[in-house]
């Protein structure tokens, strides 16, 4: 299996020592990177890796992150994911801080000390504390420049301005993986934009609809109809939220699967769901309605709910057995229920569930609804705003639908 091997020469390493290790190995089938940055840049300090050199990618960035960055770079541009770091021991400490930041459990990282005894190995280095990584990482991605242009963000014209709300899309943020490029708003241990990646992602939405983004919120998806009440016991995984409180911003993913928005402009409650075909089989937006209903005394009647970018019937399929359950809520949610795997309209059954449960038709924004801007397109028929699981694979981005009650004044 091809490896990154990455060769450490800012926290203590000496090239000596280094290429000396590097030399004792055998195999070609691995990439080496040369984490310089300014330490051994325009000297002739690399003269003992020129067995290597030739061929290594030279980090001579500025910063250790700006490095890592660029490392992290090449290796997914590689479809690389295995790395083994020849450090010092302070090396593999101040390494690893950077390591849980910038990457993943898609990553296998092995560090291996190199020359322990060495005078110049063991000499003292400045080595960042790991507040101070945090810190510098965070500056570093802040200043980066958007990517796919600025960030664009869809809202309801049903939801009153007594609420902030909005559907993120996919242009304005610095992740830089292809299909995740570039505001990806979720961070997980089956992909490869980082954690610190997504949060500065998430700040920059957060600015430009105007809350902190420490007060955002995202539900723990179990692809099932579990409602978190704010202010209950929180569950290890729920599919919906609903509050009454100010001061903090709930938010529902979607990549395919539909966030939707729930507002009580009466009441001034809120819910937001993240529903899927599983979901909405299982009633989570039903389910939202009903924890608002019973938990704050809303009235169904009251509720305004807008459904955001998620998969049409034009790119959804299932197989017919599982397609049969939503011809079962409505014949015209499965346009050709002959098909070994017939298109399934997963909007229009939550509609029809959120109207039997006493929402009304006109308080419903999504890709029925003619006389409001659409809030609904397809993510998978258009890949320059959205990202999408069907269309991109398992390295696929995520945006989300976010949802506030306002405070006296307009503030979060």
């Amino acid at each position: 299996m091809s490896e990154a091997v990455l060769l450490d020469l800012i926290h203590g390493c000496c090239p000596a020592c280094t290429g000396a290790s590097l030399r004792e190995e055998s195999g070609s089938d691995r990439q080496v990177f040369l984490l310089c940055g300014t330490r051994y840049r325009d000297t002739n300090s690399l003269s003992d890796l020129s067995s290597c050199t030739s061929s290594a990618h030279v980090l001579d960035a500025g910063s250790t992150v700006e490095c890592l960055i660029r490392f992290k770079q090449t290796v997914d541009d590689q479809d690389l994911s295995s790395v083994r770091v020849l450090t010092s021991p302070r090396g593999r400490q101040v390494l690893k801080v950077y390591q849980e930041l910038l990457f993943t459990a898609v990553y296998t990282f092995e560090y291996e000390v190199v020359n322990p005894t060495c005078v110049s190995c063991r000499s003292p280095a400045h080595t960042l504390s790991p507040g101070d990584v945090v810190i510098e990482v965070s500056r570093f991605l802040q200043q980066l420049p958007a990517l796919r242009g600025e960030i664009r963000v869809l809202r309801s014209t049903l939801i009153p301005d007594c609420f902030g709300h909005g559907f993120s899309s996919r242009g304005g943020g610095v992740s830089t993986i292809a299909t995740l490029s570039s505001l990806n708003m979720f961070s997980s241990s089956r992909r490869r934009d980082s954690g610190a990646v997504v949060t500065e992602n998430r700040r920059r939405l957060a600015l430009h609809a105007g809350f902190p983004a420490q007060q955002l919120r995202l539900v723990k998806v179990n692809h099932a109809s579990d409602v978190w009440v704010i202010g209950k016991e929180e569950p290890k995984r729920y599919d919906s939220m609903v509050t009454n409180q100010t001061g903090m911003v709930l938010a529902a993913p979607g990549a395919d699967c539909m966030p939707i928005l729930f507002a009580d402009p009466r009441s001034k409650v809120i819910g937001v769901a993240h529903s899927g075909w599983k979901g909405t089989l299982m009633g989570v937006a039903m389910a939202t309605v009903e924890a608002m209903v019973t938990e704050f005394r809303c009235r169904a009647s009251d509720i305004v709910v807008a459904v955001g970018p998620s998969v049409g019937a034009c790119c959804f399929s299932l197989q017919r057995d599982q397609a049969l359950d939503f011809h079962n809520i409505h014949p015209d949610c499965v346009p050709d229920p002959e098909s070994d795997t017939p298109h399934v309209n997963i909007r229009l059954a939550n509609r029809l569930l959120l109207q039997r449960g006493g929402v009304l038709p006109e308080n419903i924004h999504d890709d029925v609804t003619t006389e409001h801007p659409s809030v609904t397109p397809c993510t998978s028929c258009h890949p320059e705003l959205f990202f999408s699981h069907r269309r991109d694979g398992t390295e696929f981005g995520t945006q989300v639908g976010y949802l506030w009650i306002k405070e006296e004044g307009g503030q979060v």
